[in-house]
């Protein structure tokens, strides 16, 4: 009778540490894998930005891929990139070549704003709308590949030059940005503050 009663309690805690063991979640592996990002290894890929389009290596930190339409947001770079790449040139040719009149003839871009008169004004923003109206169907038709216009007479339309036209582009957007920031620093003409060296 001792022998059974002393047994028991044993015999219980054995019962019960079988059970919580068996009881015990087993550990699952995880499935879920990180899709890593090609241009910042680091970050997760976005998951709906198309790398199939000229320039798109996977940089999109923000994740506005993910909320944005691709199509119109490619045609709006392509866009500023080319307007940006005017700009460029017209900045820097408009230091040197004047029209007849003395209020065009301010090699200072950010001063010359100031002198173009009304009437001026107004001849641009009539060109600019015209432009808009006239192309707005084309630039952000969804059966156009971005840039697209029609427009080709020297038939140089290729994957490697649209890459390349969005490279440019995408410099000259940040180029046209120091031009403004060095003039605003300075109050210099870019072009003779280049050959003269940068002094306040």
């Amino acid at each position: 009778m001792y022998a059974f009663v002393a047994a028991t309690p044993v015999m219980s805690r054995s019962a019960f540490a079988g059970s919580a063991v068996s009881r015990a979640p087993a550990p699952v592996a995880s499935t879920m894998t990180m899709k890593a990002s090609k241009a910042i290894p680091f970050l997760e890929a976005p998951e709906k930005l198309d790398e199939t389009k000229a320039g798109y290596a996977g940089f999109d930190p923000l994740y506005l891929s993910n909320y944005l339409d691709q199509d119109y947001a490619a045609q709006g770079e392509l866009k500023n990139g080319r307007v940006a790449m005017l700009a460029c040139l017209g900045w820097l040719v408009a230091e040197v070549v004047h029209l007849p009149n003395k209020q065009f003839s301010n090699p200072v871009a950010l001063d010359a704003i100031y002198q173009v008169p009304v009437a001026g004004w107004v001849q641009i923003l009539i060109a600019i709308s015209v432009v808009e109206l006239a192309t707005f169907k084309m630039v952000y038709d969804p059966k156009r590949a971005a840039g697209q216009l029609g427009f080709d007479p020297l038939k140089m339309d290729s994957p490697t030059m649209r890459l390349k036209e969005v490279k440019n582009g995408r410099l000259a957007m940040i180029g046209i940005i120091g031009l403004i920031f060095q003039q605003l620093v300075f109050h210099k003409p870019t072009i003779a503050q280049l050959a003269n060296g940068v002094t306040l």
